[in-house]
Formats: C-alpha cells, sequence, structure tokens
C-alpha cells in the first residue's frame, strides 16, 4: 500500500487502549502508514502523532459537556483542517458525542470507519440514520451489533472484543500480594470506581461505605483500590481519608488486571471494567450513579432493562446492578455476601458471556479489514 495518512479519533481511556492496540497492528501490516489524532498514552505508544491528550476531554453528563462545548468545538475545526490538507481516511473510536457529530462535517469526503459502535441498540436510536448516512464502515465487538446493524443495510464487521487479547495480569498472585503486603489468608475485594473524575467522586465513597458494612459482618478481608493512570492520587487520597482507619486498604496504580486477579470479589462502576472483571471470572456486583439533574435527563433515553454490558450479552441479569436510587451501601453489602456463600454459578455464567467475546487477534482482524477497505475505496467518496 502506498504511504496514506489516517486520522483516530478517541476521547477516553478506554477508547485510548482499544485506539493504540489497533494503531499498532495497522503499524505492523503496514509500516509506512502516518497515523495521528486524538487520544492519549496508548495511543502515543503505539506511534501515532497526538494532536490532543484525552485529559481535557473526558466528560460525564449534559453539563460537563456544555463547559467543554468551546474546547469540543476548536478541536473540530481543528480536524477539518487536517483532512483539507489532505487525509486518506479517518477512525472513529467510541466517543458518539463528539464522532458523530463530527462524521457529519466530513460528510464522507473521506471513508470514515467507526471502531467500538455506539450503543444504539440501548439508547438514543435514531443516531442510525446519522451512522447511515455519514460512516463508510462499522467495525463491531458484539455479534448482536452486526445483527442490529446489518438490518439498516449498513457495512459491517464482527472482528470480536480486543480486551480478550489484553485482559491479563502481569504478576503471579503471590508475588502481587508480597509486594503491595497484602494476606494470602483473607478475603480481597477489589474496588473499580471508573474512570472518570466525576465517577469516582461519587462512586467511590459508596464502595467505601459498603466496605465498612462487609467489614462489621465478615472477618479477616482486605480491600484495594485500582487508581487509573488517568487520575490524580489525590482525588482518591481526599475519598478515602475517612476510611483509612476503619478498612484495611490500599491503593494500586496501573495494575488493574493484576488486581482483578488477586480479588476473591469485585466491586465495579458500570463500564468496561464490567467486562474485563468477566473476562478474568471474578464474582462482582456492578454500580453506579451520578448526579440526579444528569440521571434524570439520561434515563428516559435507555431502552434496555440492564446497564452492564456482561447482562446485555448474557440476555439476562446474571450480575447484580446497584444504579443511582439503588445504590446503597447496605443492600450492596447484603448481595454481596449472599454471593459470597456460593460464587460458582455466577463463575460459570461468566465463563459463557466470556466465550461469547469472539476469539483472540480481534485488533489485528481490525486492521486487516480497515486496510483491505482503503485499498478498495476511493479517497472521494
Amino acid at each position: 500500500m502506498e504511504e496514506k495518512h489516517i486520522i483516530i479519533i478517541c476521547g477516553e481511556p478506554s477508547g485510548d487502549l482499544h485506539a493504540g492496540n489497533l494503531v499498532k497492528e495497522i503499524k505492523n501490516l503496514a509500516p509506512q502508514i502516518k497515523i495521528s489524532g486524538v487520544g492519549g498514552r496508548f495511543l502515543e505508544k503505539a506511534g501515532a502523532e497526538i494532536y490532543q491528550d484525552i485529559k481535557e476531554l473526558t466528560v460525564l453528563g449534559f453539563f460537563d459537556v456544555i463547559k467543554k462545548l468551546p474546547k469540543f468545538l476548536s478541536l473540530r475545526r481543528f480536524i477539518l483542517k487536517k483532512i483539507e490538507e489532505g487525509i486518506d481516511a479517518i477512525i472513529l473510536v467510541d466517543y458518539s458525542g463528539f464522532n458523530l457529530r463530527l462524521a457529519k462535517k466530513i460528510n464522507k469526503k473521506i471513508p470514515v470507519i467507526y471502531y467500538i459502535s455506539p450503543q444504539l441498540w440501548a439508547s438514543r436510536s435514531g443516531r442510525i440514520k446519522t451512522i447511515k448516512r455519514y460512516i463508510s464502515k462499522m467495525l463491531v465487538f458484539f455479534k448482536f451489533e452486526k445483527e442490529f446493524y446489518r438490518k439498516f443495510a449498513i457495512e459491517v464487521d464482527f472482528i470480536g472484543h480486543p480486551l480478550i487479547d489484553i485482559v491479563k495480569p502481569t504478576m503471579k498472585k503471590e508475588d502481587f500480594l508480597k509486594q503491595y503486603n497484602l494476606s494470602d489468608s483473607k478475603i480481597t475485594f477489589a474496588l473499580l470506581p471508573g474512570s472518570r473524575i466525576q465517577e469516582i467522586r461519587i462512586i467511590l465513597p459508596l464502595m467505601l461505605k459498603t466496605c465498612l458494612i462487609l467489614t462489621e459482618r465478615l472477618k479477616d478481608i482486605q480491600f484495594i483500590i485500582a487508581k487509573s493512570e488517568q487520575i490524580s492520587l489525590e482525588v482518591y487520597q481526599t475519598i478515602i481519608k475517612d476510611f483509612v482507619s476503619k478498612l484495611d486498604l490500599r491503593i494500586i496504580e496501573a495494575k488493574t488486571y493484576d488486581c482483578l486477579n488477586v480479588a476473591d470479589f469485585c466491586l465495579v462502576a458500570s463500564g468496561t471494567t464490567t467486562l474485563e472483571t468477566a473476562i478474568m471470572q471474578k464474582p462482582f456486583v456492578i454500580i453506579y450513579k451520578m448526579s440526579l439533574l444528569n440521571y434524570l435527563l439520561y434515563r428516559p433515553q435507555i431502552r434496555v432493562p440492564f446497564i452492564g454490558m456482561v447482562n446485555i450479552i448474557a440476555g439476562r441479569k446474571i450480575i447484580p446492578e446497584f444504579i443511582q436510587f439503588q445504590a446503597r451501601p447496605k443492600k450492596i453489602a447484603e448481595e454481596v455476601i449472599s454471593i459470597l456463600k456460593d460464587p460458582s454459578l455466577m463463575i460459570s455464567e461468566l465463563a459463557r458471556v466470556k466465550s461469547l467475546l469472539g476469539s483472540p487477534k480481534a485488533a489485528q482482524r481490525a486492521a486487516r479489514i480497515i486496510l483491505d477497505f482503503l485499498k478498495e475505496k476511493p479517497k472521494d467518496l
């Protein structure tokens, strides 16, 4: 393939992770391709030139979007100018609020590939018209998404889920426990409160209050918080300061999969981490809460009975969900204790979900599809 220039756009840590792995695979197959765009450390490490770091783009809720609107508009103008200067294709990674509006402005002047589908089957299904008109090709992670888009005659490929290759601990369990001074004889709970500051400030206190109740009800337990690299340690320390004297608690940075590996049970914020926990086949509950105004704005748009992707894939609730008004520490703790009596059924259900995520090397398959697609498609569509 002749030298080409592709822009890739993501706006959140999970998208950056997948974008980075996709770019790595594209460059393995076609080293001469230039890739630039919007992302974070994973995309930069993969060899992309970064225009804008995602740290300044992460939002939670309508009012956060409004606050950052000037930044988004400026970034969109910048990307459109880059496209006018000569770009061969653009890959949009999740982040639908920004990316679908950008796709409209591009108006198929170049091939527009969408990697990680917006969850139109869950909410805001009217956006399907935008995708049909402005997106050249969809690459989806779930089989049911392929069936969904095919109903609308949209060009789509199911590649499987890249997390199958990614979710692996970096250390042996015994080495991890020793390094962080954790006991191998205690029940270990992992807390995964999200990757956005707004999420962590709301959800982590709920998790910690739940942990206080668990400490009263169970013997020999310890807690680890899987810290996001994107978030300052000070954010976590401010939240836990009133709990550290009452809990056997540690904050562990950049070791999410190792935290999952040593955990006997997990408290998980809704999002990508629910799938990561499922792949590790660890029993868990889903906890999510946002500001009341944001909840009242977004709840009427939801068209699926569950919020957790694990439950959506399973087709039924196999993981308890504690959302908004149901996210009460006492209620959560009671469910956790109940599951701990016999977690085997949940673990077997998680194994079934994992089997539905496809085979390994999803990012490599996606890279091949993209490169083949660009060979076939003219630059001006």
